[in-house]
């Protein structure tokens, strides 16, 4: 049963993480992710690679539901970067409407990651101690 809600869990933030990859498509996706102008060409190369990055993270995260081992780094790397961007967000704060949506889509995920981080050990103690 928790190793299923791990799993879950897992596919959550996966598809959280994987839903930036539609900003490779260019400047108008990433308008339509971040409520803000993609018309300079540097800032496309690197929001366009941001997204990439994303999916390649969002693709760990959803090998991991169904392969255990790569569990601990798979919560590692997607509470590293929800946790970095909450961070961010609200040091910086003055965020638009869109971006407060990925503020909370990061929420969900964090809580996601931390609950399946909690049942991983559980399952570790419930192990050693079998």
């Amino acid at each position: 049963m928790m190793k299923r809600a791990v799993s879950v869990l897992l596919v959550v933030a996966a598809v959280i993480h994987l839903l930036p990859l539609s900003g490779v498509l260019g400047a108008d996706r990433l308008t339509a992710l971040y409520g803000l102008p993609f018309d300079e060409p540097n800032l496309q190369i690197v929001m366009r690679h941001r997204a990439v990055l994303f999916g390649l993270l969002g693709a760990f995260l959803l090998q991991a539901a169904f392969r255990p081992p790569w569990q601990a780094a798979a919560l590692a790397a997607g509470l590293v970067s929800t946790l970095s961007f909450l961070w961010i967000a609200a040091a910086t704060g003055g965020y638009n409407a869109a971006l407060a949506r990925v503020v909370a889509a990061d929420l969900v995920a964090v809580a996601c990651l931390a609950a399946a981080a909690l049942l991983c050990l559980l399952q570790r103690r419930a192990a050693v101690s079998a």
